[in-house]
Formats: structure tokens, C-alpha cells, sequence
């Protein structure tokens, strides 16, 4: 019991919020994200190497507790997970980069979540730890959580246009309270004993909001210094930017046993989702405002083929 929201609840939440996505999508799509592959390069090089660069740097900076600041890589060596596909979901970005980012993430942070994690721990305090992280089974999670259901969805959504249609207001609803009822259990149930105190998130929330809102602003530099399509540019802000806190609870708490490590996810996971749907809405505002050179004052229709 004391893992049901983790181990049951919520990867059926995720691949429901998934399939609600898919619903929005057409297989063209996801076909286009990889005929025109720059956006998905630019996204993944930034998340791979931008933000854990940004999160080493802040935590070198910053003279608080060494656990904090392993907790702080720890949550920027994690891939971003359905929270941010919901987002640009919510922002009308391009769902289909977003959703094919997290899935290519998931399968590279099997190899980059142990040498990230791991060169923080000699860095910060010294130490070493063997961090395995099951290969089998994440990739069946990305398939049935992440692949299977937005496929489903596109399936419904060209064989029942009308119904997904019809579906697609109610969804931008229900689909972000499911979540973030399901994530405060994970957070506050299953991990309760985690919880941060007052005078905890008093410490850590300064330095975690900075990393939040930093790699987000530094993710949408890099896209549009690749001169990317707007609507690339504020989807790979939101990916670069939030990152699976849920993920990074369960490598501080159950990989590496240290329940401090495991209160900077809990305090990340308390706001990063407001803050990063305020700052994505600003930031797609921002990219389509008239005045920036380069950029017409009308918005242009979703092309989601093109990097």
C-alpha cells in the first residue's frame, strides 16, 4: 500500500492523459517529427547536455547542503515525462515533439541518470554509489505509459474526427486535474515520508525554481538560435524545463536511500507545474509578439512537420 498511487495509479493516469493527447494527433504527426528531425536533435542535445550543465552550476554556486545539491542533478538527469507533454499539450504546442522528446529521454537516461547521478555524488560529497536502472522494464513503461496510447488516440481520432473534436475541450480540463491529483498522492502518500517542512521548502524552493526557470529560458534561446519553427521553440522551453519529478523521488529515496536527496523532487514537484505553464504561456507569447526581428505579428498554423 504504501507505493499504490506510484505503482498503480498513477502509470494508468499517465497513459489515459497520454491517449487524451493522442487525440489531438494524426500518425503524420509523429511521422514528420523524425522526417524533419531538427527539432527532436536540438530538444534531446539540450536536455542531455544544457540541463544538467545548468543544474552542476547552480549547485556549485550555491552554498547549501551537499544532499541538496545532489538532489538538485539528480532532478535534472530525469527526462520530462507526461507533466510536460500535458502542458504543451494545454499551450496548443506541438504535442507530437513533445511526446516523441520524453519517449527518446526515457530510453537515454537509462545510461545518463547513473553517470549524471553518479558524478555528482563524487563531486558533492565524495562518494560512490551503483545506480542500475531496469532496462526491460522501462522500456515496456515508455511503450504501454507513452508510445501505445497516444498511437490509440490517433487511431480514434482518424477513425472518430468528430468525437475527438468533441472531446478536446472537456479534456484541456479534466486532464490536468487527473494529473496533478494523482501526483499530489505520489508526492504527499506514497513519499510521505519525504515530506519537506516549512523551513525546508523555505531552503530549496529558490535554488529548484532557478533551475526550473533557467533551463526553460535557456532551452528557448538554443531553439530559436536554431531558428526553429515558434511553436518548437516554447515546446522544447517546456521539455528542457520540466523534468519527471516523480522519477527523481524514487532515485533519491529507493536508489540511493537518502530521504534529504529526495526532498528537493518533493519541493520541485509542489510548483514546477504552475510555474512552467506560466512561463511557457509567456514565452509563446513572447516568440509570436510582432516586434521581434524575424517574426510576422500574426501567429502561424501548427506545422508540427517541420524542425
Amino acid at each position: 500500500m504504501h507505493s499504490l498511487f506510484s505503482e498503480y495509479f498513477l502509470p494508468i493516469t499517465l497513459a489515459i492523459i497520454t491517449l487524451g493527447m493522442g487525440l489531438s494527433l494524426t500518425e503524420r504527426d509523429f511521422r514528420n517529427i523524425f522526417l524533419h528531425p531538427r527539432a527532436v536533435i536540438v530538444g534531446l542535445s539540450s536536455q542531455m547536455i544544457l540541463l544538467p550543465l545548468i543544474a552542476f552550476i547552480i549547485a556549485g554556486l550555491l552554498h547549501i547542503n551537499p544532499l541538496f545539491k545532489v538532489g538538485l542533478i539528480i532532478i535534472a538527469a530525469c527526462p520530462g515525462g507526461a507533466t510536460s507533454n500535458l502542458i504543451t499539450y494545454l499551450l496548443r504546442g506541438n504535442v507530437a515533439l513533445s511526446i516523441s522528446m520524453t519517449a527518446l529521454n526515457s530510453l537515454i537516461t537509462l545510461i545518463t541518470i547513473p553517470l549524471i547521478v553518479t558524478l555528482s555524488l563524487e563531486v558533492f560529497i565524495h562518494e560512490e554509489a551503483a545506480i542500475n536502472l531496469d532496462l526491460f522494464e522501462t522500456v515496456i513503461k515508455v511503450f504501454l505509459i507513452t508510445l501505445l496510447p497516444a498511437f490509440v488516440g490517433t487511431r480514434i481520432r482518424k477513425r472518430r474526427p468528430e468525437f475527438a473534436e468533441r472531446l478536446e475541450h472537456p479534456l484541456r480540463i479534466i486532464l490536468p486535474l487527473l494529473l496533478l491529483l494523482v501526483y499530489a498522492g505520489v508526492i504527499f502518500i506514497d513519499h510521505g515520508d519525504e515530506s519537506a517542512t516549512l523551513t525546508d521548502f523555505v531552503s530549496i524552493f529558490p535554488y529548484a525554481l532557478l533551475l526550473n526557470i533557467f533551463s526553460m529560458g535557456m532551452g528557448f534561446l538554443i531553439a530559436r538560435a536554431f531558428r526553429l519553427e515558434v511553436i518548437n521553440q516554447f515546446t522544447v522551453s517546456i521539455e528542457v524545463g520540466l523534468q519527471n519529478s516523480a522519477l527523481a523521488i524514487f532515485v533519491a529515496a529507493n536508489l540511493l536511500q537518502s530521504n534529504s536527496m529526495a526532498l528537493v523532487p518533493v519541493v520541485y514537484g509542489s510548483f514546477s507545474f504552475f510555474t512552467t505553464l506560466l512561463f511557457g504561456w509567456m514565452v509563446k507569447r513572447i516568440a509570436w509578439h510582432p516586434s521581434l526581428p524575424g517574426l510576422s505579428g500574426r501567429k502561424r498554423r501548427r506545422k508540427p512537420s517541420r524542425g
